[in-house]
């Protein structure tokens, strides 16, 4: 064995013993969180309760498995989010011997941001995002048809719209850092602004499931306030020092 091949080896372990700890906390909380499985489909229904095209106001099941399947896939994604913390820890463990202090210094202390982010972003896409959607869609050309909705479909949309929105609020801390460790300057969000505008409605239309511009924009609103958001933070980031980041750097180099 050569004594190239031996770092890789120790990277190799400690990786593995990274995943194992990251697979037990998730396979611990997803068991937790599947004996709480009725309140958790509970809480996602709730943006189509209230309907009375809904039998018993209730989504349906028509597969014998679906039931069992789609309350498996919830607890187990609200597994990952239980878990995520120490899922993170052990990334960040795993890739802190190629970080500088600083660097290491600025992920320790946004780690719980971050995961506060997600939650502000999975709770308004619960709260104030999903409602008028789903009004929409239950209530379009009712006299035409009526509604019977599977859990299944219902919960995986409500699920992927949870999970986008949590990761949309991310933008600012994962801003801020960016600018903190020079990779991006606030002068650099600003000219891009516009691209972001045009990149907010696009992400608009392809997270919602409506073709509507009143839904679209319950989404691109949010994404425009917090990259704006992200240019104060960069700011207050850059603070005291050059204002040149990484990128250009490399550029005006070549």
């Amino acid at each position: 064995m050569t004594s190239q091949s031996q770092p890789i080896l120790v990277h190799l372990r400690e990786l593995r013993r990274r995943v194992t700890y990251a697979t037990i906390s998730v396979a611990l909380s997803t068991l937790v969180a599947f004996a709480f499985h009725e309140q958790i489909l509970t809480v996602l229904s709730q943006p189509a309760q209230g309907f009375v095209e809904i039998p018993n106001g209730r989504p349906v099941y028509t597969d014998l498995t679906e039931l069992i399947g789609i309350a498996a896939k919830a607890s187990l994604l609200v597994g990952l989010f239980l878990s995520l913390p120490l899922v993170l820890y052990q990334a960040i463990m795993f890739v802190a011997p190629g970080l500088t202090p600083r660097e290491r210094r600025y992920l320790y202390t946004l780690l719980p941001v971050s995961l506060l982010a997600f939650i502000a972003g999975a709770t308004f896409g619960h709260q104030v995002l999903f409602p008028p959607m789903v009004t929409f869609l239950l209530t379009f050309r009712n006299d035409v048809a009526t509604p019977l909705i599977r859990i299944g479909s219902y919960t995986n949309l409500m699920i992927a719209l949870l999970f986008w929105m949590g990761i949309i609020f991310e933008m600012p801390v994962v801003t801020f850092f960016l600018a903190k460790i020079g990779v991006v300057s606030p002068e650099f969000l600003a000219r891009n602004r516009r691209f972001a505008l045009v990149l907010a409605f696009i992400l608009g239309a392809i997270i919602t499931p409506t073709f509507d511009p009143i839904n679209q924009t319950l989404v691109a609103g949010p994404i425009i306030v917090l990259y704006e958001a992200g240019i104060w933070l960069a700011k207050l980031a850059t603070r005291g020092r050059p204002r040149t980041t990484r990128l250009e750097l490399e550029s005006k180099s070549k």
